[in-house]
């Protein structure tokens, strides 16, 4: 029962999206109706015909009744023809809005929520159960309405004609109904399972295209290509499983179709030579039966799609029924313009909510404009700061403040606007180079955009490109090497003029002659504003007023970074480690 009114609550959610097109969605059912009975008469004007023409020769009257006949079946044909095409432009746009609040809804989401989904499976819901809907939306309009009212009809016309052969016709529908009843309640399930797997599949297949340098790189095709075939096989499994189940529909929908026309044939039958029932209308009745059953079957395959697309719909609104757990009550006034202090106050975070906690019990504060360099070996917790600073992450424990606001209780587009994000992994977007730096700030000039990448030495090999700044990048920078990527990356957070900034490893990918020319372009970004690098190349992080030391999520060391080697501590063990590395190397 519940499962039912989940299904109802789905259906109506769907017919919210139909409202903005009410009237010309009545339009179309308006001319659904016209063309229906139209149809439903051809039957009743070839009993009259019979029954008044026929038996007596009449050719003139014969004649009218065709004419009548054939201006019907035209009109019913065109409008038929102006119903097509407006449905399917309503369903276009209703798809298109779907579509467009998937998209929007998805981008407001946090990080958790993409953490816990392959983009594979997040694009299937975008793409492909938008897609399902198509045929839900069209056949809910085109098929349900016209045919339960062609059936309704239908039915009427009958007992007008005949109340006994009329009984006996639709005797044979509620064993249809209770087959379908019964068919539903296991389809459900399988179509729900297959949409699963076909999720699962577009997944896989994402993620094996993104990384097929490393599946290449080492020969692990064979072992990609099972493993594709595995979810394949599991894919194609679930299709067939639904469809055998559903397909029982069809041989128990054509035996209710025979029982019914043999039945009324018998009856009919007996019924003429008693004279109680005249020819003219037991051909009328044969007509009305196949004009019955029609719909019937429509029906019958509507139901079949809308119990494999509704699990579509389900799924959409699954996601648009998620929240944002960023998102706080009372969260809407927006951060003025900040100066940059920042504070930490007994902040402990864990990213599964396991116990393993990332960050632990932190503390500390930082001035305006102050220059703080993160240390640490990997998973101490240097990301996980900078990943709670921007609210990517919420802390399980303890308050993130900047200038004294707890940063829960602002807007979290006026808290990332004012922040510059350069990280180790630079996504470049499949357009061109100045659109990428734009991206820091959509409204700036191409003279603006020319500063920046001067300012990180970036322009020098734009310009040698063959169409400069104005060259298409390919999807993720792949036409350009990791360190021109950086640099680009590097401009885009330039441009956007942040009040606090980040680099997380934003100079790991740069060779070292590039990186101290970058130095400069680095040192002009943070003049003025409040800055947070992480680097393993501790040699880039000297000139920074402060250095944190981390490990297992705890600050265990801070200071300058001549006070932390006369300290002799973790800091110092950390950098004659690496200093001996590279002197070894060299």
């Amino acid at each position: 029962m519940e499962n039912k009114v989940h299904k109802w609550k789905t259906v109506r959610r769907l017919g919210d999206y139909i409202k903005p097109y009410k009237w010309k969605t009545l339009g179309v059912i308006l001319l659904l109706l016209i063309v229906m009975s139209c149809n439903t008469l051809n039957p009743y004007l070839m009993k009259v015909s019979i029954d008044r023409f026929v038996s007596i020769k009449d050719v003139k009257g014969l004649f009218s009744i065709g004419l009548v006949l054939v201006a019907i079946n035209i009109l019913a044909m065109l409008l038929s023809k102006i119903r097509i095409l407006s449905m399917s432009k309503i369903t276009n746009k209703v798809l298109i809005d779907i579509r467009h609040e998937l998209y929007t809804h998805i981008q407001t989401l946090s990080f958790s929520f993409f953490d816990n989904r392959p983009v594979g499976k997040i694009l299937s819901r975008v793409v492909g159960d938008v897609n399902a809907l198509q045929n839900l939306l069209n056949n809910s309009i085109v098929n349900l309405i016209p045919n339960i009212f062609t059936v309704s009809l239908v039915v009427i016309m009958m007992f007008i004609l005949n109340p006994i052969l009329a009984m006996i016709c639709v005797i044979v529908l509620p064993i249809l109904l209770g087959a379908m009843f019964f068919i539903e309640i296991k389809s459900n399930k399988l179509w729900s399972n297959y949409r699963e797997k076909r999720s699962t599949l577009l997944g896989y297949t994402h993620e094996a295209f993104s990384g097929m340098r490393v599946i290449q790189g080492f020969s692990r095709e064979k072992y990609a290509k099972e493993k594709f075939q595995e979810n394949l096989n599991a894919h194609g499994n679930g299709f067939l499983t639904a469809v055998k189940v559903q397909d029982y529909f069809w041989p128990i929908v054509d035996l209710c179709r025979g029982i019914g026309i043999s039945v009324v044939l018998f009856a009919g039958y007996r019924l003429v030579l008693k004279d109680s029932l005249s020819m003219g209308t037991l051909m009328a009745f044969i007509m009305y039966i196949e004009m019955l059953w029609r719909p019937i079957m429509n029906l019958a395959s509507f139901y079949n799609a809308f119990i494999t697309n509704l699990s579509a719909a389900e799924r959409i609104f699954d996601i648009l029924d998620t929240t944002n757990d960023m998102i706080v009550n009372g969260a809407t006034k927006k951060l003025p313009k900040i100066k940059g202090n920042i504070k930490f106050e007994n902040v402990t975070f864990s990213y599964e909510n396991d116990g393993i906690n990332a960050l632990k019990n932190t503390n500390f504060t930082l001035k305006a404009g102050e220059k703080v360099a993160l240390v640490g070996e990997t998973g101490a917790g240097k990301t996980t700061i900078t990943n709670l600073l921007s609210r990517f992450y919420d802390p399980t424990l303890g308050k993130v403040f900047i200038d004294g606001i707890d940063i829960r209780t602002v807007e979290l587009e006026s808290l990332r606007s004012q922040m510059g994000i350069m990280l180790q992994d630079s996504f470049l977007f499949s357009t061109t180079i100045k659109e990428n730096i734009k991206y820091g700030k959509l409204g700036a000039t191409d003279e603006e955009v020319i500063a920046a990448a001067k300012a990180v030495n970036a322009h020098s090999f734009i310009e040698k490109l063959e169409n400069g700044y104005d060259t298409e990048v390919n999807e993720r920078g792949s036409r350009l090497s990791l360190g021109q990527r950086q640099l680009i990356a590097f401009a885009r957070a330039l441009i956007a003029d942040p009040r606090i900034l980040i680099l997380d490893e934003a100079t790991a990918n740069i060779d070292t002659e590039t990186e101290r020319l970058v130095q400069e372009g680095i040192k002009k970004l943070m003049e003025g504003r409040t800055s947070i690098v992480i680097a393993h190349r501790l040699s880039t992080i000297r000139d920074c007023d402060k250095i944190f030391v981390l490990s297992h999520g705890e600050i265990v060391e801070q200071g300058t970074h001549e006070e932390l080697l006369r300290s002799k501590g973790y800091y110092y063990n950390l950098y004659c480690a690496q200093y001996s590395f590279l002197s070894e190397g060299a």
